[in-house]
């Protein structure tokens, strides 16, 4: 088997943390979508302590239809996403989190955070560099916000503990996918000791 060359790019400067779809809907096992995500919980609770203690950016994203025409084929291909109207239970961010007032919310219907969405005017906004990217789930919607992150022109860090899927192979298989191409899948530790080196240099 033959795997291309690549290299390792890290956080840059000014890095921000896109957490995916932590909400109910995804977390609960009593939800259609859900899958047991306690450690993909804690893990991204950690990563956004950090970002708030650091004074770097945080977003995160739902998806809620809010009208019949929105993501038609997609809906059609996954009727569970139905659950996901604005009035639902489903579509609120996971009550773990520690969300803060200067933490951004970014609705969308699609998988990738940045399809449709004004992530990346946002993330232009605050000179942002780089992306720490998390969530739910490992082999949809975060890998598709993923490449859409490289794709324009962030390097992307995903810490391998703070995503998760419901499907075990999938997740492993698409850690691996991003790795070789789209990203620097690194632990959870190792993502935290690049925040706190890059606070340190900055002091």
């Amino acid at each position: 088997m033959r795997t291309l060359e690549r290299s390792d790019q890290g956080l840059g400067a000014k890095p921000a943390l896109v957490v995916i779809d932590v909400v109910n809907g995804f977390t609960d096992e009593q939800c259609p979508l859900g899958a047991k995500a306690d450690t993909v919980v804690d893990a991204n609770v950690a990563l956004m302590n950090a970002f708030h203690d650091a004074n770097l950016p945080v977003f995160l994203t739902t998806v809620i239809y809010r009208s019949p025409d929105q993501a038609q084929v997609f809906r059609a291909r996954l009727p569970a996403l139905e659950c996901l109207t604005p009035d639902s239970h489903w579509v609120e961010y996971d009550p773990r989190l520690p969300i803060a007032e200067t933490d951004i919310s970014i609705e969308k219907v699609h998988a990738s955070g940045f399809h449709g969405t004004d992530l990346d005017k946002q993330l232009r906004a605050r000179g942002v560099d780089s992306l720490v990217v998390t969530g739910l789930t490992t082999s949809g919607c975060v890998r598709a916000t993923v490449v859409d992150g490289l794709q324009n022109n962030y390097r992307v860090v995903v810490p391998e503990e703070a995503v998760g899927d419901r499907n075990p192979d999938a997740h492993a298989a698409n850690l691996y996918d991003m790795n070789a191409k789209y990203a620097d899948v690194l632990s959870l530790s190792k993502t935290l000791e690049a925040l706190a080196a890059l606070r340190q240099s900055a002091a």
